[in-house]
């Protein structure tokens, strides 16, 4: 995880939850002027190459988290655990995005994109334990019944994260910057995997 002298407590929490022998997970809102070093660190490094965003500048990035913030329907959050930022998180409404006119897109669709903070300490299996939290979030917002992501068709590991989290591979699309596999999760099937596990 990234260190940082950023105090995330004073931010409003949008989701919260207490990930047993991990400590506090909190999501809170991206605010572009504060966080750019950071998220500039993070999005610029060769591993995030399919953020699309590594030849970016300081004030590119900053320009387009700030247009993001200006939206209604898109949306940037950090996920901190116990205060150190380890995520950048995003969602958005299809309906209003690029990726709702490349399939039949609804109103109970939330889209979603996930950027992991470089690690600094192991935390084994704990991708699979936040995409669980996140996914609860998004189902815990109004209306909301379909996870709609578009990973690049060519990053294997994010592939694998959707199979594993038991996401539905869709057919893959055209976008403007990149050829992408969708990928769908049901509130019901979600329901469904929780049971399974609890079992």
């Amino acid at each position: 995880m990234t260190t940082t002298t950023q105090d995330f407590s004073v931010r409003t929490t949008v989701y919260s939850e207490d990930l047993e022998g991990w400590g506090a997970l909190r999501i809170v809102p991206l605010v572009p002027s504060e966080d750019i070093d950071l998220i500039f660190e993070w999005v610029t490094q060769p591993r995030a190459k399919f953020w699309g965003m590594t030849g970016n500048s300081r004030e590119e990035v900053l320009g387009i988290y700030e247009f993001l913030d200006s939206l209604e329907t898109h949306h940037a959050f950090l996920a901190t655990l116990d205060g150190e930022p380890l995520a950048l998180f995003q969602t958005y409404e299809p309906l209003h995005d690029p990726v709702g006119e490349a399939y039949p897109a609804r109103e109970e669709d939330i889209g979603m994109h996930l950027l992991l903070a470089p690690a600094t300490r192991p935390i084994p299996h704990f991708t699979p334990r936040l995409g669980t939290s996140l996914i609860k979030y998004m189902f815990s917002l109004p209306g909301k019944d379909r996870i709609v992501v578009e990973p690049d068709s060519r990053n294997a590991k994010a592939l694998r994260r959707l199979e594993a989290t038991c996401f539905e591979l869709g057919p893959i699309i055209q976008l403007a910057e990149k050829e992408a596999q969708l990928g769908f999760l049901t509130r019901a099937g979600f329901d469904e995997i929780q049971e399974q596990r609890a079992r």
